[in-house]
């Protein structure tokens, strides 16, 4: 009788070690989701007072071709499913201001684990990046070592394509912090710091340091003879007429005998500065301000003396008069107050949907809010790329109320009607089916390639998508509650004029600083090239037919609801 109740008792003993195991793993387990959740400075809703979340419609069985991945479907819905019940009410932890705590953060939520003899770098090791290291420096909230823009890559990200990237953006100097994060600079504001705090390497190539925690490793990209640099984002912003009192108070001035347009930009991408204000011999550079909204710029021919872009000058010197005009270019240099982003201070208690059909442009309308708002948009979905290249409401609950608008491209009534008002994005079918096709096949930025565009999947993919297409529209014509809606092409033509009725729509006030920092970064890091676009027309005489009866149908749609037409070139009508 002893011995049965032994074993019994034995077995109750490991039973409770094993108990014992499995909670403290769970504890440990919950205590680094909610450090990665630490950095969210604004506290999170109470989610238990929402209504409970919906699963989502099954995509079309033709969407599950061979080789073509379905887009994710809602994260909140998955969840839901696993759990059998609604969501547990979110809790606001306070960010940690300890580095040992940041540490431990940024290990789990990178995957670097820098204990390991592999994952360190050899610090006398010859690293094989384009340009010249520089050292490791202190990059935290008190000490910024690089000013500039901001790169995430949290699979892929090399020296060479953090200094390419700075090189493209006009700056001098490139900065990686993290194994992930590239930050790009003309001057270094931060004290050195040891190199063995710099001992993360890349995620995409081994062998060059990638800096640490709160730490940058700096390299000087490759320099470049004046005139040759080439830069992203380079527009011409107009002829303004300005006081000389005005003029002179602009913080960089610069007189050289054979001065081009092109070395006053870079003389003002050299200074951290967004603005080149040019005329004959005369170069200024500043910061952007109502000085130069659109209502204030001068007959184009009032600058016809100035030089044009890349051509030197052989007029007389002359000194600015009173009031002279000036040609003004945005330098690929953006505003420090367009970096500025934030969730909404306040929970929203009206959703707005920002849908559209896949490959019709959310990603850069997504870019252009946030740079004209400085409010984060969601996502209805989760794309882990996409919030590795700042879009930071990714992350963050759809329904939670915080962003400015919430991705979807979503069709179903159930799913148009959680939504108390909706921006609807249009593009040309033959454009989005393309711009699709490409992300399916080669990613956000990539191209298919001619042999699967000639493949049998592209056919089977228009057949699946070109209804969709029109579907998505009408059911958002028919059961969304206010829209707006704005076609691809109007906001390619008039970018500022379509960005302040979206921002009016919104409920937000704009300033014109905002619009500015809207149209001098408007590509972001999101277009894709159109050099490499496919040199032959995919579509067959078949496809065109049942596209462009789409097109009608969408078109009479959306007049009879007194809406504006679709834009002329969707068809030759």
């Amino acid at each position: 009788m002893v011995a049965p109740l032994y074993k019994l008792h034995c077995l109750l003993k490991r039973a409770h070690m094993l108990l014992l195991c499995l909670g403290i793993a769970y504890l440990m387990a919950g205590s680094i989701l909610l450090l990665q959740r630490s950095s969210i400075r604004v506290a999170q809703p109470n989610l238990a007072s929402l209504p409970p979340m919906l699963s989502l419609a099954a995509p079309p069985a033709a969407l599950r071709t061979a080789g073509l991945g379905v887009r994710a479907r809602s994260r909140w819905a998955a969840i839901q499913s696993v759990s059998g019940g609604g969501a547990k009410a979110g809790r606001h932890w306070p960010t940690s201001r300890s580095l040992g705590v940041q540490h431990l953060h940024r290990r789990w939520f990178h995957s670097l684990l820098p204990e390991s003899p592999e994952q360190r770098v050899s610090l006398h090791r010859s690293s094989r990046h384009k340009g010249t290291y520089i050292g490791c420096f202190l990059h935290n909230a008190s000490d910024r070592a690089l000013g500039g823009t901001m790169l995430y890559d949290l699979r892929k990200m090399t020296s060479s394509l953090c200094q390419d990237t700075c090189s493209e953006s006009g700056y001098q100097f490139a900065g990686l912090e993290y194994g992930a994060e590239c930050h790009c600079g003309n001057r270094i504001s931060s004290p050195q710091a040891p190199e063995e705090d710099c001992s993360l390497v890349c995620r995409g190539e081994r062998g060059s340091p990638c800096g640490g925690v709160g730490r940058l490793s700096i390299y000087k990209v490759e320099e470049q003879l004046p005139g040759h640099r080439k830069f992203r984002n380079v527009h011409y912003r107009g002829c303004f007429r300005l006081p000389k009192s005005t003029i002179s108070t602009f913080p960089v001035y610069s007189f050289q005998p054979n001065l081009t347009t092109q070395s006053c930009i870079e003389t003002c991408t050299d200074k951290e500065l967004p603005l080149a204000v040019f005329k004959t011999l005369h170069c200024f550079c500043t910061w952007t301000s109502s000085l130069f909204s659109l209502n204030q710029q001068s007959d184009q021919q009032q600058c016809a003396g100035n030089p044009a872009l890349n051509h030197t000058s052989n007029s007389t010197t002359t000194a600015p008069t009173d009031h002279d005009h000036y040609q003004v270019y945005h330098t690929p240099v953006l505003d420090s107050r367009c970096k500025e982003r934030m969730f909404l201070p306040q929970r929203s208690s009206s959703l707005v949907a920002l849908s559209s059909f896949p490959g019709a442009g959310n990603t850069w309308v997504r870019h252009l809010i946030e740079l004209v708002t400085g409010y984060y948009t969601g996502s209805f979905y989760f794309d882990g790329t996409l919030y590795n290249r700042g879009f930071k409401g990714e992350k963050d609950y759809w329904k939670s109320g915080r962003s400015i608008c919430v991705k979807t491209h979503e069709s179903g009534q159930k799913e148009i009607e959680m939504f108390d008002s909706a921006i609807l994005l249009i593009r040309n079918p033959y454009r989005s089916l393309m711009a699709e096709f490409n992300r399916k096949c080669a990613g956000h930025l990539g191209h298919a390639t001619d042999t699967q565009w000639k493949s049998k999947e592209w056919p089977e993919f228009v057949a699946s998508y070109a209804p969709w297409w029109a579907s998505h529209a009408l059911s958002w014509l028919k059961f969304g509650r206010r829209l707006l809606v704005v076609h691809y092409e109007e906001l390619q033509r008039a970018l500022l004029p379509q960005l302040r009725l979206i921002t009016g729509f919104l409920n937000v006030s704009m300033t014109e600083e905002r619009l500015l920092c809207a149209q001098s970064n408007q590509d972001g890091h999101f277009k894709r090239s159109v050099a490499q676009q496919s040199s032959f027309d995919p579509f067959t005489p078949d496809m065109k037919q049942m596209i462009d009866s789409f097109i009608h149908t969408v078109d009479q749609a959306l007049q009879s609801r007194n809406f504006s037409g679709l834009p002329q070139e969707y068809l030759p009508r």
